[in-house]
């Protein structure tokens, strides 16, 4: 049986460019704080959009890695990627890992426990079938 694969082609081609066009409008001219920050809040959504629902695996996760320190790596004109990594730590720049695991939490989180959505009122009914059959049940004699 197989499973589900989600393609990050079009995440990855929209992430670069998204911050090629920034990269390529501020380059070297701003400081690097300013570049990491536009780097979040312009760049990052456009990778990580959707990818809470997608079961991804340890190669998507290094894929995603690759791509977020490559950008470092050029941010900080270094050839090192334990210099990009110790900089995102610098900068309190997470891994994709952890970013779209808590991504992923807070998404199951919203989707149980809303009460509008269509998985919280099937989980109201069949909690509420559960509770009918445990209290009313006739006993057996």
């Amino acid at each position: 049986m197989e499973s589900l694969k989600c393609s990050l082609r079009n995440s990855k081609r929209s992430f670069y460019s998204s911050f090629n066009a920034i990269f390529g409008k501020v380059g070297r001219l701003a400081a690097e704080p300013v570049t990491v920050e536009l780097l979040k809040s312009k760049c990052l959504p456009s990778l990580y959009y959707g990818l809470e629902e997608c079961p991804l695996s340890s190669a998507d996760f290094k894929s995603l890695e690759y791509v977020v320190v490559g950008t470092f790596v050029k941010i900080f004109n270094t050839r090192s990627k334990e210099i990009a990594t110790s900089c995102m730590e610098m900068f309190n720049f997470p891994l994709p890992l952890a970013c779209i695991s808590n991504r992923k939490s807070n998404f199951m989180r919203k989707l149980y426990v809303s009460d509008k959505s269509f998985v919280g009122c099937v989980l109201n009914i069949l909690v509420s079938l559960i509770l009918a059959v445990m209290y009313y049940r006739p006993s057996i004699v």
